[in-house]
C-alpha cells in the first residue's frame, strides 16, 4: 500500500481537531470537516476552534470546509469523528462520495443505540463492504495532544498493509502509533471504558477516596475484558494501550469527559443540568444503554456498568449504587479471574 499523505476528517470535534493538528504536524495535507458551514467559516478565518477545542491555534496548512465534494476525490484516508449517536446520519449523506476502496479510519468511541453495532460495523454496513474500514483508540486526551505533549495510540485493521500504513501516518515526535490485528478487541476498549469512567468520577464527587475508586477500576477492567472476549475480541489486547491505557486516562484525566460528568453526578447535580453545560458528549452515558443490552443477551456479570446505568437511565443515585454494589454476595477472586475467558 501507498504511503498516506492526504487525509480528510470528518468530525471537528475537539478529538477530530486534534488529529488534525497531528497529522499536520507530521508533514500530511489534512482537510478538516465541520457540518455547520458558518461556524467552518469562522474557524478557518481565526484558526480556532472555541467550540470544541478552544485556546489551540490549528496549523495553517489545515483545509477547513462544510463541503467534501472537492476533497474526497484525492483523499488517501477518511477518518470518521463524529459521535457514535451521529454516525449513521452524517454517513448517510456522505457515502456516495466516497469511491470504492478508500480507507476508512474510525476514531468514534461507543456503540449505537438499538442496533448494538459498533462503529466500525456501521460503516461497513453503510459503505456495503467497498471500503477497508479501521479503527484508532486508546489513551488520548484531546488538550494533551493538541498540546504537543507524548502520547501513543492504537491503530488496527483487518489489512495488515493498510495497518502499517496507518502507523506511519499517525507516528512523529509527540504521538506514536502501535498497530494490532484485534479490531474487534480494540474498538471495544473505547465502550466501556467510559462507562466505568463515569462510575470513577462519581467517586470523586461523592470523595470516597483512593481505596474505592483503586477497587472500582480493577473491577472495572475485569468487566471491559469479560464483554470484550464474549463478543470476540482477545482478552489480552484490553490489558494494552487501548484497553488498560485508555481505562486508567479516562478515570484519571481532569479533561475526561465522562471522568467529569461522573463526578458532577456524584456531587449531586442533576443528569439534564450537566448534559445541557457540556458542549461535547460524554459518551458513556450514550453507551450505558446498549452495553447493559448486550450484558443481558450474553448474560454477562457486569455489575458497575448495571449500576452505571440505573443511574443514568433510571434515576438512581450514586450512594444507593454504592451501596449495592458493596452489597453484592461474597467471591474468590482467583477462582472469579480464572473463570474468565480466554478469547481467540
Amino acid at each position: 500500500m501507498e504511503p498516506i499523505r492526504r487525509v480528510v476528517i470528518v468530525g471537528d470535534g475537539g478529538w477530530g481537531t486534534a488529529l488534525a493538528m497531528v497529522l499536520a504536524r507530521g508533514g500530511l495535507e489534512v482537510s478538516l470537516w465541520a457540518h455547520d458551514a458558518e461556524y467552518a467559516a469562522h474557524m478557518h478565518d481565526t484558526r480556532t476552534n472555541p467550540r470544541y477545542l478552544p485556546g489551540f491555534e490549528l496549523p495553517a496548512q489545515i483545509r477547513i470546509g462544510a463541503d467534501l465534494t472537492s476533497w474526497i476525490g484525492t483523499a488517501d484516508l477518511l477518518v470518521s469523528a463524529v459521535p457514535t449517536a451521529h454516525i449513521r446520519a452524517v454517513w448517510e449523506q456522505h457515502v456516495p462520495l466516497v469511491p470504492a476502496g478508500l480507507p476508512i479510519l474510525s476514531v468514534s468511541k461507543g456503540l449505537e443505540d438499538g442496533t448494538l453495532l459498533r462503529p466500525t460495523e456501521v460503516l461497513a454496513e453503510l459503505t456495503g463492504g467497498a471500503n477497508p474500514i479501521a479503527v484508532l483508540s486508546g489513551p488520548n486526551i484531546a488538550r494533551e495532544i493538541a498540546a504537543g505533549l507524548p502520547a501513543t495510540t492504537v491503530v488496527a485493521a483487518a489489512d495488515e498493509a493498510l495497518s502499517r500504513a496507518l502507523r506511519a501516518a499517525f507516528s512523529h515526535d509527540t504521538f506514536r502509533a502501535y498497530s494490532n490485528a484485534d479490531l474487534v478487541g480494540v474498538e471495544l476498549g473505547g465502550v466501556l471504558k467510559n462507562i466505568i469512567a463515569l462510575a470513577a468520577g462519581m467517586c470523586d464527587g461523592m470523595e470516597l477516596g483512593a481505596n474505592a475508586k483503586a477497587s472500582l477500576v480493577t473491577r472495572g477492567m475485569i468487566e471491559m475484558s469479560r464483554l470484550g472476549v464474549a463478543l470476540g475480541g482477545r482478552r489480552e489486547t484490553f490489558f494494552g494501550l487501548s484497553g488498560l491505557g485508555d481505562l486508567y486516562t479516562t478515570c484519571e484525566s481532569r479533561s475526561s469527559r465522562n471522568r467529569t460528568f461522573g463526578e458532577r453526578l456524584g456531587r449531586g447535580e442533576r443528569l439534564d443540568d450537566i448534559a445541557a453545560s457540556m458542549n461535547q458528549v460524554a459518551e458513556g452515558v450514550k453507551s450505558a444503554r446498549p452495553v447493559r443490552d448486550i450484558m443481558h443477551r450474553h448474560e454477562l456479570a457486569l455489575p458497575i456498568s448495571e449500576e452505571v446505568y440505573r443511574v443514568v437511565h433510571e434515576g438512581k443515585s450514586p450512594r444507593e449504587a454504592v451501596r449495592a454494589l458493596m452489597g453484592r454476595s461474597a467471591k474468590d477472586e482467583a477462582a472469579d479471574l480464572a473463570s474468565q475467558p480466554e478469547g481467540s
